[in-house]
């Protein structure tokens, strides 16, 4: 599963590499430190994108500067997840351009924009591929700025930061996103509050609960069958439609925003889709980042990750990873994980062999075959 991508100077300077079912960067360096990066495709179709840029964060030479990291977890199809992928981080750069700086209303800015422009392109291509209304993704950015990181999360996937403990070798794991699952008691009485005369807003479908019985998540950009009644009906397959019609948007596209001013002991982020998350804790995660070699421990996070999928049915690791895409489906999601490190130092202005960086992840090729 690993040979391939166990060398990080066959990489290159951006690219990762493949090797059946996984992508990889092993280790790279960013403006403010080092990062290693992995995607493990278990979908028919790889629905996880992710992207990593450092340097200039806006349309023009004047700045701002920084390491904008994303990771977009789709769902229903891959026309979501790849369209933010290619165009969030460029949305975002016209509004830090427009207001010289970096700011929770740039992020905010950046995602409605992005979600506009989809549900654009949704109702363009409607008669034609009526499916892409029911396609949506997660979408969770952080940007390293100014010795400030900003956090702006639509979804459930999440950004664990790793923090030196005072008085102890140990790391302690702070979770800095906020989720928008319906699994989760506050997402539930949220919707309920905002739909107060729809007592069917969120259902318990398969001992899960889901919104309206469809999607368990109230926030993405996409999933316009949920947000726009016109998306709602004909030729939209039968099994998305709702017996009857809504008058205002049932999914929200707000991200939740967070501005957290990085201290000396912020050691390292662990950026990661929720099939992560499934498997790991949060503190299992940041123990497994501080005890390890940097040098490909996006991957072993996600080897951490999937030795738990098959423990949980009863089976041997060896044995999963014989199971190619689609199949594979039944017992692991996609896994994306970016691991950020952080060097106080250039944090604080030292210098830094850094060079300006783009890097899109789990690029996989077609055919690939299994890791």
């Amino acid at each position: 599963m690993v040979k391939s991508c166990w060398n990080p100077s066959a990489e290159g300077d951006s690219g990762g590499r493949v090797d059946g079912l996984l992508w990889c960067k092993d280790l790279g360096q960013h403006m403010y430190g080092e990062f290693s990066m992995a995607v493990i495709q278990a979908n028919s179709m790889l629905e996880d994108q992710s992207q990593i840029e450092s340097g200039q964060l806006s349309s023009t030479t004047s700045g701002p500067y920084g390491t904008f990291i994303g990771v977009y977890d789709g769902h229903g199809g891959t026309e979501a997840s790849r369209y933010v992928n290619d165009n969030l981080f460029s949305n975002l750069k016209s509004f830090a351009s427009e207001h010289q700086e970096i700011s929770a209303d740039v992020l905010r800015k950046a995602f409605s924009t992005t979600e506009e422009n989809f549900l654009s392109l949704v109702r363009k291509e409607w008669h034609v591929k009526p499916h892409v209304a029911s396609v949506g993704s997660c979408c969770l950015i952080g940007i390293i700025c100014n010795g400030l990181l900003y956090i702006a999360n639509a979804g459930d996937s999440r950004v664990v930061l790793g923090r030196s403990g005072r008085g102890t070798k140990q790391a302690k794991a702070m979770q800095l996103s906020v989720e928008h699952n319906a699994s989760i008691e506050t997402v539930r009485e949220e919707l309920r509050s905002l739909h107060p005369n729809d007592p069917h807003i969120v259902v318990m479908k398969h001992r899960v609960w889901r919104v309206k019985g469809l999607i368990q998540i109230s926030r993405c950009i996409g999933d316009a069958y949920l947000k726009k009644a016109e998306f709602n009906k004909e030729p939209l397959l039968p099994k998305f439609r709702l017996p009857e019609p809504f008058q205002k948007p049932i999914l929200s596209a707000e991200p939740s925003v967070l501005v957290h001013k990085l201290q000396p002991d912020d050691q390292f982020l662990i950026f990661a889709s929720d099939g992560l998350w499934e498997h790991i804790s949060n503190q299992e995660a940041v123990k497994i980042v501080q005890t390890s070699p940097r040098n490909g421990i996006a991957r072993r996070l996600i080897k951490a990750a999937l030795k738990e999928a098959a423990k949980k049915r009863e089976m041997r690791y060896s044995d999963l990873r014989k199971i190619d895409r689609g199949v594979r489906r039944h017992f692991h999601d996609d896994i994306t994980v970016v691991v950020v490190f952080i060097d106080p130092n250039l944090i604080n202005g030292g210098s830094s062999s850094y060079f300006p960086l783009s890097i899109k992840g789990g690029r996989l090729a077609a055919g690939a075959g299994v890791p």
